[in-house]
């Protein structure tokens, strides 16, 4: 085991010290694509080392990824490096006894399970499977292991799924073949494969025999495509999992009841435990004690954006109930203390995502940190551990006492390359949008900002539509790189964003062209007031997903407001949209109900059906790979004013899907958007 101090620079002290002598420049694209990435951090359970996992860029771009231990309880300790392997260790947590870790990696030529002695030697493989392993939790004892391997429902062992995976693979023909939905998924054609659970001893030996414990299911645990093993853990006395997972049925593109399941660690039937809820139950998470089971609860089938409630149930007695149930924001992780009475939780509120403490007795709420985006990563007798992101902020590990105070930076992984950028200033604004109430959003100063100066306007709309462009560091739609770029940036949380109470979200459903319009009408306005030096007569607007829907809404019903236009993924014509998007629950909740049982809410918000009033330049953007909004929208869109005679320009990128996520496609992305908004706005 390779264990080397880690340069937080991570470079020559010589170059750092040049680095941070250089005037800092405005953020570029180039700049976010070779920030350092932090993933797969875990904390001993004895709370007094953190282990992270790091990939780096360096300036020509070539990445590595390696595991780093941090002592928590020395203030001036240095990380260590664990590793230093070709590949990617990920997926890390500590063995019971706090000596060793496991991760997993593809060192052997598939994902399988290796653990890493602390005190010196090298990792060694523990399992030996012929599939990938794409997550896995231990139980409390840490003598059992909960595997997820994609296989084929009717295979009886590990060796049947290898045999027709490498079967499809060599296959002559190309038909694929289907009896019900769904047949496709994000970016993926249905194989007819499933993520399955098995679960197996870990003993010292290479791990090679499993069970199958959702054995023969037509569903799949954890649901794709964006769960992970949040979604599966073990009982504590290690005799059960409890998984969250779609009934097998025809159903599962027009239903959200997802149920937490329980099934014995040997294998056989699993009892439903949520049977009674027909909306969307999660993230089962046990008191160390074994008393308690708590969960996320939404109330509302179909709905994709209800508000979570924190549910508990007592295993003894079998009696559930909501844990503050009057607390109007909607959870996203939840986590026990050592005390066993006490949560918690991550939750949006007000363009933040904050951390809170929840009293299962009484329901109280209090906020313990509320800067920034923040995700929990664990908590000990007396501290929290966390990952917080700002809008100039890519990420680094922190700590708290669970009373809120004591804030402790632990990591600063990106502290050379964050010294050589200029960040725009940035400020939460609110203003009376639809109906007179409150809605809120941020403005980013230009990076080079001179104060007498009127700047153009990049005016972001988020997506979803129930989400929020936030306090947050994202590396698709970075607001910062539009600062970078000379341009004030404006984000408005319209009606129908998350953060702001339950109703406020609801608000937007069946009224998405309504209410979010005069949001954003109404923001533009409220900030080129507040803030002077905002153009408001000089100003492009750019939205993905249901931000590219209000592009072409805007194009329909606001074609006064805006130089220019960026639709990217954005729905053009709902009727088409509902027929071929893969997930139809959405869609059929949005708008009450199927196409054909309501038809007249579709098309009354539907773009399509305004285009004669289209006159603004716009540039489309759309993936090939994107199932979610498929790229006719965004063909038909560029088609119609082509022929029409509007400016406009079409990118395509047949590798992406829903979201932009290669660095050199991200760059010309931006390169793209910006010679298209400088067009418009610096003439």
């Amino acid at each position: 085991m390779k264990i080397a101090p880690l340069l937080l620079a991570l470079g020559a002290a010589g170059l750092a010290l040049s680095a941070q002598a250089a005037d800092p420049t405005p953020f570029t694209v180039q700049q976010l694509i070779k920030l350092n990435k932090m993933h797969s951090a875990t904390v001993s359970h004895d709370g007094t080392k953190l282990v992270y996992g790091l990939k780096t860029v360096n300036d020509k771009g070539e990445g590595s990824s390696d595991l780093y231990l941090l002592d928590l309880t020395d203030t001036k300790a240095k990380p260590l490096q664990l590793t230093s392997a070709a590949g990617t260790e990920h997926d890390v947590s500590f063995a019971t006894d706090d000596k060793s870790i496991y991760f997993l990696a593809s060192r052997s030529g598939s994902s399988q399970l290796f653990q890493l002695p602390l005190t010196g030697g090298e990792a060694v493989q523990v399992s030996d499977l012929p599939l990938d392993i794409d997550g896995y939790k231990l139980s409390n004892d840490g003598k059992q292991v909960v595997l997820s391997m994609r296989v084929f429902p009717e295979c009886k062992d590990l060796a049947c799924s290898k045999d027709k995976f490498t079967a499809e693979s060599e296959r002559k023909s190309t038909g694929r073949e289907y009896k019900q939905l769904m047949v496709r998924h994000w970016d993926t054609w249905e194989d007819h494969a499933r993520n399955h659970l098995f679960v197996g001893a870990v003993n010292g030996e290479k791990l090679t025999k499993v069970v199958d414990v959702t054995q023969g299911l037509d569903t799949e645990t954890p649901p794709k495509p964006f769960s992970g093993m949040e979604e599966v853990t073990f009982t504590p006395d290690g005799k059960f999992v409890v998984y969250s997972a779609k009934a097998p049925s025809k159903d599962q593109a027009w239903t959200t009841n997802y149920d937490l399941w329980q099934v014995p660690v040997t294998g056989g039937a699993a009892t439903n435990l949520t049977k009674d809820n027909l909306a969307w139950d999660a993230q089962p998470t046990f008191s160390s004690d074994g008393r308690y089971m708590a969960y996320l609860a939404m109330k509302k089938p179909g709905f994709e954006a209800d508000r979570y409630g924190i549910m508990l149930r007592d295993t003894t007695t079998g009696q559930t109930k909501e844990v503050a149930p009057l607390w109007d924001r909607s959870p996203s992780s939840l986590m026990f203390a050592p005390d066993n009475r006490t949560l918690y939780v991550t939750a949006q509120d007000l363009g933040q995502v904050s951390i809170f403490q929840v009293n299962t007795q009484f329901g109280d709420v209090r906020s313990v940190y509320s800067d920034g985006t923040n995700s929990l990563i664990a908590v000990t007798n007396d501290e929290l551990i966390f990952d917080s992101k700002t809008l100039v902020e890519p990420g680094d590990l922190y700590s708290i006492t669970t009373d809120g105070q004591g804030l402790k930076r632990l990591t600063e992984v990106n502290k050379d390359k964050l010294a050589e950028i200029k960040f725009g200033k940035f400020e939460q604004f609110s203003f009376k949008g639809w109906n007179n109430e409150d809605v809120y959003g941020y403005w980013i100063k230009p990076a080079n900002f001179q104060e007498g100066k009127k700047y153009p306007i990049a005016y972001l709309v988020h997506g979803g539509p129930q989400g929020s462009f936030g306090n947050a560091f994202s590396g698709r739609w970075n607001a910062q790189l539009w600062a970078g770029a000379g341009y004030g940036v404006v984000m408005v949380d319209f009606h129908g964003s998350t953060g702001y109470g339950q109703a406020f979200t609801d608000s937007i459903s069946q009224d998405w062209g309504g209410k979010p319009l005069e949001d954003l009408q109404k923001g533009l306005a409220a900030v080129s007031q507040q803030q002077k030096w905002l153009d408001p007569q000089n100003a492009c607007a750019l939205g993905g997903s249901y931000g590219g829907y209000m592009m072409n809404w805007i194009q329909g019903n606001w074609n006064d407001g805006f130089k220019c236009l960026v639709d990217h993924a954005g729905l053009f014509d709902m009727r088409s949209m509902y027929h071929v998007t893969e997930e139809l629950w959405f869609p059929e909740y949005e708008f009450g109900g199927t196409y054909s049982d309501n038809k007249a809410l579709y098309e009354k918000f539907n773009p399509v059906n305004y285009v004669e009033n289209w006159k603004t330049p716009m540039l489309v953007i759309h993936g090939e790979k994107d199932f979610r909004v498929p790229y006719d929208q965004g063909l038909a869109a560029f088609s119609f004013m082509q022929r029409k005679g509007i400016p406009s320009e079409l990118l395509i990128f047949p590798d992406e899907n829903h979201w932009i996520l290669k660095p050199e496609n991200l760059e010309q992305w931006y390169a793209n958007v910006f010679r298209w908004m400088d067009r418009w706005t610096k003439q």
